[in-house]
């Protein structure tokens, strides 16, 4: 009997390709925003409700391409490229998840977090890795990796928005790309590339891909799966290990960042982080494959991504002043508004506080 799971990558296999092909010059408005399947009441708290969070974060979470490389000791045979969480092997250190890579589960599952203006709904997503690892001698390695997106969606008084653009993050380095069709543009940073679509479970979700090893994340196919890779789609409830180094249909859960799973609740935790927004890492397991080549208390939380030349937008401010962000990156900055009405990031709507 074929298992639910493979059925599901048979289909993926057979009907992804032309649906690439049709949906590369789409917009997310071509499929009615009923086939999500969400019932509305998850809209209605507003954003400290949980719920809310939730549909609002699942409606536009990205479908995930993992570039995977299988080669090297450090791969693990590739699941050293997989996503999952930081937690992932039942504690909160942060100096023992790339000694734990190999002998434990690592099931997919993304943070998401949603701060809101009266214009937009900013959504990031971050996708955390137990190593950045290299194979060869000459490249350096650290414990831990996150890296991520902020997804822009106009509140246009449809119930989930319009997505608009995204910014990524890469390393040191921001990217920006828009969709077909959207009303933004260049602005103090130029536009990197398009924004695509697939369609899932009804309606179309962005396109995001990370490269193996050192994981740095753009719009796909800005990065894309070269050989072996994972595509990994959204789910509210459902976190999959891939099967293998080439699983094409894989959930990925998303955990509320600011939820009792999530990390901003454990930002002051000193054994997960060094200083503000910085994971501590240490250079034990294995990590380097000669001395000196593993670095330490090198990877971040999404309040401490920055972006190495790009003026004004100061460390952190992708997750904790998005708008500032989107109207400095994107023309016109007239469409922002930088007042926001729940950002836990600045203890506004903070659903931790009575």
């Amino acid at each position: 009997m074929v298992s639910v799971r493979r059925l599901r990558g048979v289909l993926a296999q057979a009907f992804v390709p032309a649906a690439l092909m049709l949906l590369s010059a789409c917009g997310p408005e071509s499929l009615e925003e009923d086939e999500l399947g969400a019932s509305s009441w998850a809209l209605a708290g507003g954003p400290t409700s949980t719920a809310f969070r939730a549909a609002l974060a699942k409606r536009w979470a990205p479908v995930h391409y993992q570039d995977v490389d299988v080669t090297g000791s450090h791969s693990l045979s590739g699941k050293s490229d997989y996503i999952t969480r930081v937690d992932y092997d039942g504690d909160w250190s942060g100096t023992n998840n790339w000694d734990n890579a190999g002998s434990r589960a690592l099931t997919a599952h993304a943070y998401q977090s949603l701060v809101e203006t009266s214009t937009h709904w900013y959504l990031t997503y971050t996708f955390f890795h137990p190593r950045d690892w290299a194979d060869n001698i000459f490249d350096t390695e650290h414990e831990n990796d996150a890296e991520g997106v902020l997804l822009i969606v106009e509140r246009n008084g449809t119930e989930y928005g319009s997505l608009i653009g995204a910014v990524t993050v890469a390393h040191k380095d921001f990217f920006s790309f828009v969709p077909d069709g959207s009303p933004i543009t260049s602005g103090a940073e130029s536009v990197d590339g398009k924004l695509s679509y697939l369609s899932f479970e009804g309606v179309l979700h962005p396109i995001t891909a990370q490269e193996a090893k050192g994981h740095g994340l753009k719009a796909w196919p800005a990065y894309d799966i070269i050989g072996d890779g994972v595509k990994y789609f959204p789910s509210l409830t459902t976190a999959e290990e891939p099967s293998s180094a080439t699983d094409s249909d894989v959930r990925y859960k998303l955990l509320d960042i600011y939820g009792s799973e999530g990390l901003w609740p454990r930002r002051s935790l000193s054994e997960l982080f060094a200083s503000d927004g910085t994971f501590r890492g240490d250079t034990g397991g294995g990590c380097g494959s000669v001395a000196g080549q593993c670095t330490s208390n090198s990877a971040n939380a999404p309040w401490g991504w920055d972006d190495q030349n790009d003026g004004p937008i100061v460390r952190g401010d992708l997750a904790h002043d998005p708008a500032k962000l989107a109207a400095y990156y994107f023309s016109p900055a007239s469409r922002f508004s930088t007042t926001y009405t729940f950002n836990p990031f600045k203890g506004i709507g903070d659903p931790n506080q009575p």
